[in-house]
């Protein structure tokens, strides 16, 4: 591993560690939008519920592109012989760092807002990891209803991690990149200390 990909999984994981959910909520909200909420949870739809409409979507453009960045500027500077395992890491760094924030005690977030920033990262030099996400998650809202919304996103997951390796038509690094975080994603969302309701599951041609 060079020190080129050092300083980048580094950046990615820092940039991560940035919480804007509590920063734009004590500029704009004058709150902790966290400590607020049921969940505990440092995300843009807390960000909009207890720190109003600015302040969420603030915390929904940073978190994206605080996902985007690291990864796009990475890859930008790469050959396509040259994905190595380093990429996986640079992927998943702003993940985890949001996740578990050097800055916050290591308290963060579910990293969803960011997980879609870091594949947008990727495109247009790999577009199907984020397409395959994508889809999981309207197949199940709208063909095999699953609810509430966190059941919904642990299946989505599952799936599209199933979906890249088998359809991804990426390096496995892309791959591997795409596991860690959707792991990490999944953990956190089970330790969430939301409280979860039954799961339901229902087919769309079905009432």
């Amino acid at each position: 591993m060079e020190t080129r990909d050092i300083l980048y999984i580094l950046c990615g994981y820092l940039c991560g560690s940035v919480l804007f959910a509590r920063v734009f909520g004590r500029l704009l909200g004058h709150c902790d939008v966290a400590a607020e909420s049921d969940d505990n949870n440092p995300g843009a739809a807390n960000a909009f519920k207890y720190g109003g409409f600015l302040c969420g979507l603030l915390t929904l453009v940073f978190d994206i592109a605080k996902g985007i960045l690291p990864v796009h500027m990475y890859i930008r500077g790469l050959d396509s012989d040259e994905y190595g395992l380093a990429l996986a890491l640079v992927m998943a760094a702003p993940v985890f760092g949001h996740i578990l924030p050097v800055f916050f005690k290591f308290r963060g977030g579910k990293a969803i807002a960011v997980f879609f920033g870091v594949l947008l990262g990727l495109f247009p030099v790999f577009m199907m990891p984020g397409l395959i996400l994508a889809a999981a998650f309207i197949f199940f809202s709208v063909i095999v209803k699953i609810s509430p919304h966190y059941y919904r996103t642990v299946a989505s997951y599952g799936a599209a991690v199933v979906g890249v390796f088998a359809f991804g038509q990426c390096p496995p690094a892309v791959a591997i990149g795409f596991l860690l975080s959707a792991v990490a994603i999944t953990l956190r969302l089970l330790r969430s200390t939301e409280e979860k309701e039954s799961i339901e599951v229902k087919l769309a041609w079905k009432h």
